[in-house]
């Protein structure tokens, strides 16, 4: 475990990612934190046909091989989390009171193990430390909770997309049962923008591309994205592109070393740290300036068509394929060039270059994004302007071209493809209903922000969350914390301790699960669950490890006991006889699920099967089957002059809001998480100097929001631009600033000032 007490130490940004340095800090985290026997067994059946999914990104496996350690840094270090041998019993509850807790750092909490046993604390009654209950009395406190509202609406069914396929179809399934929609999850503060604007364009909320497609394209645009953190795997694809002639673009704000060059750890080139550089672009657009971009890329192409007619853009397809198209190119014609640069931040030379790119040879371009495009105000119509330039030039549907919105979490698109989602489709509803015998609740449900606000409210009483760590990933901290406190229950079912644990309503449960590497043995043997990847493979996850504790229950089975003692069996659900054996679950879901017919034989083909995707067959499941351009107006987020734009990030030693480490080793920060990236250019205008500390405020219509403690450090990014981690900083994301249609929180979008503490 890292000294804490450390002072900050501050070095030069890396020029390319992985490497030895990759290779040695994933054996030290297996060796510290797993043990050389546990960690070794673990990492050698992470992402294998016969192992198990890993737990962090979704980043898909190769279809025809597996490498023996098909694995990056952060999935050996999410493995080391996972498996270490530490554990939490009830003597560390007794020892540690909720105040002393909340005291401890999230990188501390990560450390202290395996959660083994299910826990309670009753605040209402003063209780100050956690003790535990059995299995049985937590599950019979639930369904009494549950029961004992008037109304199923205050309820709700919080998902993680870490929870399996099988996990989160009894999930809903169960929440249905009960009577209510309430099923917010992690998505709607990630890439609900992403499935919001697809789904309008092109029919579907899903990516249209494979690795074969990353590895054949003529250009690869990766916009919003930094994958050198967050989907490390991916650069060997880019690395692969390249090698193939392909060229990648790079459009972010920071200058992020996974952007610039990858050296590849299985290989003996990158072993010794010789790199093979990825963009051959750079374009460091300002904050929500991508729009700007895309519809800049537009304009030129336009302009292109014009001076050589037939041969720019792909008429036959528009023709055939699409809709919308001469408003389009209206509104392309009267976005001036003056607006896209000043709104961009680049030059007219750097989007003809970039132009340049996207129509050199057959035009197979790629675009990929991530949270950097789906968490702005204007986050659907800027992911409808990158589907705009991919259907003007034919981008979409066959080799090599499309669209890839790359997923967070291991299975956060499994788990809506599973049906969590508080707007289901009617389509679901009548299939649930066939296939169940019950009548599905249609009234929608609550959203991440809209169940923060139910509960402020007192309109939502129980709150249940399957994994995840529900307080530090959501927007403005400090009123979510109010929001916990005022229900009756929280229950959190989870593997690690974490900071919302700490935050109960009258009363809080912890319930101890099984984690993706631990051994699940049921009724009818050693089971295994199921995962989709971010190109729609649905792959099986089998751990081998034996558990740290045998009072862990698995995710499936904790759901089918509160849900056995919530709404008890009928004639067409047996919730305890479907988690003997998961093979029934998933035959449930094949009768319920399109795309999943023969489950259980195709999931045990080595690597899965792919979910259809009409859009690969250039089929549009659009209420006009066509695909969509969209002629809104440019958009740009602004801020009162002296203020700044900020953007949430994460450090390279994190996933999403686990920490595990306090290094960021790409960008030189050692030791400390407390930070806030600046223009050196605006540091001067401010007189503050590199590592002073400041107190940041972020401005919402009449509202201000402050944070005290961030250290300054300098940094290659636009003028006008803020960056820090969260989740440290989402206590100045405000509740109400949110995309517009997929009321994802604006965490890159945040509009700031900086002043120097004394």
């Amino acid at each position: 475990m890292q000294n804490e007490d450390k002072p900050i130490k501050i070095s030069k940004a890396k020029k390319w990612a992985a490497g030895s340095p990759a290779v040695v800090s994933s054996l030290k985290q297996i060796l510290n934190t797993a043990g050389p026997i546990r960690g070794t067994k673990a990492l050698l059946k992470l992402n294998q046909t016969d192992g198990f999914d890993c737990p962090s990104c979704a980043w898909p496996d190769p279809d025809d091989h597996r490498a023996t350690s098909e694995f990056c840094e952060n999935g050996a270090k999410s493995v080391a989390s996972e498996a270490t041998s530490e554990i939490i019993d009830d003597r560390f509850f007794r020892t540690h009171s909720i105040d002393q807790l909340q005291q401890q750092s999230d990188y501390w909490h990560d450390q202290q193990g395996r959660l083994t046993a299910p826990m309670i604390l009753r605040s209402s009654e003063g209780e100050t430390h956690y003790q535990p209950i059995s299995w049985e009395d937590a599950f019979t406190l639930i369904a009494n909770e549950l029961n004992a509202l008037d109304h199923p609406d205050k309820a709700a069914f919080y998902t993680s997309g870490r929870a399996s396929n099988e996990a989160a179809f009894l999930y809903q399934l169960f929440a249905r049962l009960y009577g209510t929609n309430n099923l917010p999850d992690c998505s709607n503060m990630c890439h609900e923008s992403s499935g919001a604007g697809l789904g309008a364009s092109i029919g579907i909320g899903k990516g249209t591309v494979s690795l074969d497609d990353l590895h054949e394209a003529d250009t690869i645009i990766i916009a919003g994205q930094n994958p050198g953190t967050n989907h490390p795997r991916m650069l060997a694809s880019l690395e692969k592109c390249v090698e193939n002639g392909g060229k990648i673009v790079a459009i972010n704000p920071l200058i992020e070393a996974g952007l610039l060059a990858f050296a590849h750890p299985q290989k003996i080139s990158g072993m010794l740290n010789r790199a093979t550089p990825l963009a051959s672009q750079y374009l460091q657009v300002k904050i929500n300036g991508d729009m700007a971009i895309f519809r800049g890329i537009a304009k030129s192409i336009f302009a292109r068509e014009e001076n050589h007619p037939g041969s720019i853009i792909d008429k036959d397809f528009i023709t055939q394929h699409t809709e919308g198209f001469s408003d389009y190119k209206s509104a392309v014609s009267t976005t001036s060039w003056e607006r896209i640069l000043n709104d961009s931040g680049l030059t007219r030379l750097d989007i003809e270059t970039l132009t340049d790119t996207v129509l050199d040879k057959d035009k197979k371009l790629i675009t990929c994004w991530a949270m950097g495009i789906t968490q702005q105000k204007n986050a659907v119509d800027i992911i409808r302007e990158i589907v705009n330039v991919h259907l003007l030039i034919g981008a979409i549907g066959r080799p090599g071209a499309g669209l890839c919105p790359v997923r967070g979490h291991s299975n956060v698109q499994g788990d809506r493809t599973m049906g969590i989602f508080e707007k289901l489709p009617e389509w679901f509803h009548l299939a649930l209903e066939s296939h169940f015998k019950f009548t599905s609740p249609r009234k929608h449900g609550y959203d991440v922000v809209e169940a923060i606000h139910a509960m402020h409210q007192d309109k939502l009483k129980v709150f249940i969350a399957l994994g995840g760590n529900f307080l530090q990933a959501a927007p403005d901290t400090h009123y979510t914390e109010e929001a916990l406190r005022k229900t009756n229950l929280t229950c959190h079912i989870a593997t690690k301790l974490n900071r919302s644990h700490l935050v109960t309503g009258k009363t809080g449960l912890i319930l101890p699960c099984l984690g993706r590497s631990d051994r699940d043995s049921q009724e009818n043997g050693d089971q295994f669950i199921t995962c989709e990847n971010s190109m729609g493979v649905v792959h099986s996850s089998k751990g081998s490890l034996t558990p740290n504790s045998k009072l862990m229950l698995s995710e499936p089975m904790i759901v089918a006991r509160i849900a056995e003692a919530t709404v008890g069996d009928s004639h067409t659900v047996k919730w305890r006889w479907m988690t003997e054996d998961y093979d029934r679950i998933r035959n449930h879901i094949a009768a319920v699920v399109p795309g999943f017919e023969d489950y259980n034989i195709r999931v045990r083909n080595p690597g899965g099967f792919y979910l259809p995707n009409p859009p690969k067959n250039r089929i549009w499941n659009t209420p006009n089957k066509k695909a969509n351009f969209n002629a809104n107006p440019l958009s740009q987020f602004t801020v009162a002059t002296g203020r700044l734009t900020l953007q949430t990030l994460r450090s390279h030693d994190q996933y999403n809001t686990t920490i595990y480490g306090l290094d960021d080793r790409y960008r030189g920060i050692s030791n400390n998480r407390m930070i806030v990236f600046l223009n050196p250019d605006d540091m001067k205008e401010r007189g503050i100097k590199p590592l002073q500390e400041l107190r940041i405020t972020s401005y919402w219509k009449d509202e201000l929001r402050h944070a005290e403690g961030f250290k300054a450090i300098p940094y290659d990014m636009p003028a006008g631009s803020a960056a820090a981690y969260f989740p440290e900083a989402n206590s100045l994301v405000p509740i109400d600033s949110t995309a517009d249609i997929s009321n994802t929180p604006t965490s890159k979008s945040i509009e700031i000032s900086i002043q120097a503490m004394k």
